[in-house]
């Protein structure tokens, strides 16, 4: 590295975050660019280390470790350090098609595999990732790159989440002729709708999709695959067809009132609110407002937070975020949760410095169990009832939860948010197919192969894996894609 001893000389510094309370009255972009000066210190902290692990990706203990499209970290680091900007660029998009993405959106299991990190705060390798590509943007290098020659294989890839655009993205580096067909009215999946316009802004992905564009790829919208478009005649139509719907079949919350008016899921909310303010400013009124009630958010994920920082922006009267665990250490537990794993901390996120700022209160509520919701003479929520609980592990190691009598408490609510996960794919387009499925009911394909049970279709991202972070989606859409191209091609140079 240029700078040896650079990991002992500066602190590490995040990407800049405008001012909670302020921030909090426009859905503008959460974040500020970094300082140059102050990202190339960030990657001098970089320590040459004999064996990094911060850029190879794998699960271990349930939990990712290290980076999953193996993004060549170290290097481009060093590259930023010296100044080298467009060199760092170019190794950048050699692993990854969506910096941009991964640098906004991506819990960045990096940094928790990060040997820094060991004893000191890791390298702040997101924040550097996110600068590097701006930067390319900034500076006019990212070009759109068509291919010098088309094959005469078309491809059509179903769903235009990261997964299918990063598989549409490799098929036509191929040369192949990629169409990407998406059921929304604009393309990005759940980067598009799932997550808020202030932590992803829409100007991003539509950058990378008119790229994309100019490259030759076709995107078609307000198609829905088995429905607007029979899957028949999709395979009939093109030599290969690549699936990557996502994991988008709701968890639900079995619980008495879950009927009541006022209940909804978090995606459908989230999902609604985009779509209202890209659409009109929210002049439409066609979303879920928050404005004025008593928002319950039951889920302590990452939808769970983006929910809190929407709710607070509609102005929510009251705001509080159901954990059913504990909270969590503020560092890593040696003995259950060993480097290079994910750290599992107490972290406080851009949604919960918000609710704090403007509501006074961090909203998290920990150990609580939804009993049951209470609606009005209207049919519509007014009470949530819930018990807190206790977790231990029984002498085989399993997790045993028990409710703690007298602890009842009855918290008031117009609005119930459900951020609780996914549990699969959606299965009508399987069912049509006929497509295999695994216990979980995702499609089955085994990894590093991608392929189905039907000829020339493969399946990539959350509808094979189950629910998981943008950067397993990635992923998978490119490797996909390098199967893909060796089942048209007989053999393939993508990576």
């Amino acid at each position: 590295m240029g700078k040896p001893t650079g990991f002992k000389e500066y602190q590490r510094q995040p990407t800049p975050e405008r001012d909670p309370s302020s921030r909090t009255k426009d859905w503008k972009d959460y974040k500020q660019p970094m300082d140059e000066e102050e990202v190339k210190k960030q990657g001098a902290r970089c320590m040459d280390c004999g064996i990094p692990t911060c850029h190879t990706g794998t699960d271990m203990n349930g939990m990712p470790s290290g980076c999953p499209v193996y993004h060549l970290i170290p290097e481009w680091n060093d590259l930023v350090y010296q100044g080298q900007w467009k060199q760092a660029l170019e190794r950048e998009h050699r692993m990854n098609n969506f910096p941009e993405f991964t640098g906004i959106a991506c819990p960045a299991p990096c940094e928790g595999a990060c040997v820094l990190g060991i004893n000191e705060p890791p390298v702040a390798i997101r924040s550097i990732e996110r600068a590097i590509i701006e930067k390319g943007f900034d500076e006019g290098w990212v070009q759109p790159e068509p291919p010098a020659v088309r094959t005469d294989k078309k491809v059509a890839v179903v769903g235009s989440g990261p997964a299918g655009l990063a598989a549409a993205a490799q098929l036509n580096k191929a040369g192949h002729h990629v169409t990407v067909y998406e059921r929304s009215d604009r393309i990005g999946g759940l980067l598009t709708y799932g997550i808020p316009e202030m932590k992803l802004p829409y100007s991003v992905v539509e950058r990378r999709v008119d790229i994309l564009e100019k490259e030759g790829i076709t995107f078609v919208t307000n198609t829905e695959i088995g429905k607007d478009y029979p899957a028949s005649e999709l395979r009939q139509d093109f030599d290969s067809v690549i699936l990557c719907g996502g994991a988008t079949r709701h968890r639900d919350l079995k619980v008495e009132g879950r009927e009541l008016k006022g209940v909804h899921f978090a995606m459908d909310f989230l999902h609604s609110n985009t779509k209202s303010l890209l659409d009109s400013n929210h002049d439409d009124g066609a979303y879920i407002s928050a404005k004025g009630k008593d928002v319950i958010v039951i889920g302590g994920g990452d939808t769970g937070t983006d929910c809190l920082a929407t709710s607070v922006r509609h102005g929510c009267k009251s705001l509080t975020q159901f954990d059913y665990h504990t909270k969590k250490p503020s560092e890593r537990q040696e003995d259950e949760n060993p480097w290079p794993q994910w750290p599992v901390i107490h972290r406080v996120e851009y949604g919960h410095k918000e609710a704090e700022a403007v509501l006074g209160q961090d909203p998290r509520a920990y150990t609580v169990l939804t009993k049951k919701f209470v609606g009005d003479e209207n049919g519509h929520v007014k009470e949530v009832h819930t018990i807190e609980v206790e977790q231990y592990k029984d002498e085989n190691g399993n997790r045993i939860k028990k409710e703690i009598p007298g602890t009842e408490k009855v918290w008031p609510a117009q609005l119930v948010l459900l951020a609780i996960g996914f549990t699969g794919p959606e299965q009508d387009l399987i069912k049509e197919m006929e497509l295999k499925t695994d216990p979980r009911s995702n499609i089955k394909a085994d990894y590093g192969q991608y392929k189905t049970n039907l000829d020339g279709v493969f399946a990539a991202g959350d509808m094979r894996r189950g629910q998981s972070l943008i950067v397993w989606a990635i992923n998978e859409g490119r490797e996909a894609a390098r199967e893909c191209d060796r089942y048209l091609m007989g053999a393939t140079q993508l990576p």
